[in-house]
């Protein structure tokens, strides 16, 4: 389902698509395809998905027949042959892979080109592992590898820095990526609800304001096959911190929604403008 009402103009149109991910990659690349039609008949030009899009499962016996290294990977091919179908660049959210070493996962993204060419590769740097005041307990470290640089690309929508979900909550990483030229950035996201209803929107738009960038927020929504709920709220923000779109918790038959955000071009230079953070931060006399 596709919401096209908003009236704002923009230079180009971003589209997230807000999933309800399962345990059969088969049936979540036919969801993507779905929703990459919409975001062209929307006129997007550049879709996020959001993390673990191919596959979301936390039964880590269940998955492992899933996950392999990249090169013996079926899941980035099968991207880039849809973003070549649909002419549109795709940002895959992420995707669970096997580390080059055989040993250990990584949670990775993917920016595609309209031509089907692989463009960046980020893995998630930050490891989720916490218990919440809810009771949820992830561990998400005994299982994956957090990666070890940064990912910043170009993109028609601007450069495009890369991070992943619980990478929200670490501020030095966004200026890193503004320093590598960034002026949007994306945050493909499986947030729990508990952690949704208390930070999801006032990090995301933080983010967004201190770096003077748009942000991208694909998200993960509803209740899971895997027996988990996300929190949904799929967020496109722009540099001034005003929120473009908000998907909300929304869900339907088609296990996905899709929703158009205008990126103003011209927008990230206004904001730095106004508060031009990089001209404080090179005129200030105390070490930090």
């Amino acid at each position: 389902m596709t919401d096209t009402s908003n009236p704002h103009p923009a230079t180009s149109i971003a589209a997230l698509v807000q999933m309800t991910s399962g345990i059969d990659p088969v049936a979540n690349l036919a969801t993507i395809d779905r929703a990459m039609a919409d975001a062209v008949a929307g006129g997007a030009t550049m879709a996020f998905l959001p993390e673990m899009s191919l596959l979301l499962d936390r039964d880590r016996g269940r998955s492992a027949a899933h996950i392999v290294r990249e090169s013996d990977s079926p899941w980035p091919p099968a991207l880039q042959a849809l973003a070549q179908k649909h002419g549109l660049w795709l940002h895959s959210g992420s995707m669970p892979l096997l580390a080059d070493d055989g040993k250990r996962r990584v949670n990775r993204s993917h920016v595609i080109a309209a031509d089907g060419s692989i463009r960046a590769r980020y893995d998630k740097i930050h490891m989720f592992d916490v218990t919440l005041p809810s009771g949820e307990n992830w561990t998400e470290s005994s299982a994956y590898a957090g990666g070890r640089a940064l990912a910043a690309v170009d993109t028609p929508l601007g450069r495009l820095g890369l991070s992943i979900c619980y990478d929200l909550r670490f501020p030095e990483l966004y200026r890193a990526l503004v320093d590598q030229g960034a002026t949007l950035i994306a945050i493909p996201a499986a947030f729990t609800v508990s952690t949704g209803e208390a930070h999801w929107h006032v990090l995301t738009r933080a983010r967004a304001i201190e770096t003077g960038c748009h942000v991208l927020a694909a998200a993960q929504c509803g209740r899971h096959p895997d027996g988990r709920s996300t929190y949904g709220h799929s967020l496109a923000i722009d540099p001034w911190g005003m929120v473009l779109a908000d998907i909300g918790e929304a869900s339907d038959a088609t296990r996905y929604r899709v929703m158009l955000a205008p990126i103003d071009a011209a927008a990230a230079d206004r904001a730095r403008a106004a508060i031009p953070l990089a001209n404080s931060r090179a005129t200030r006399n105390i070490a930090l």
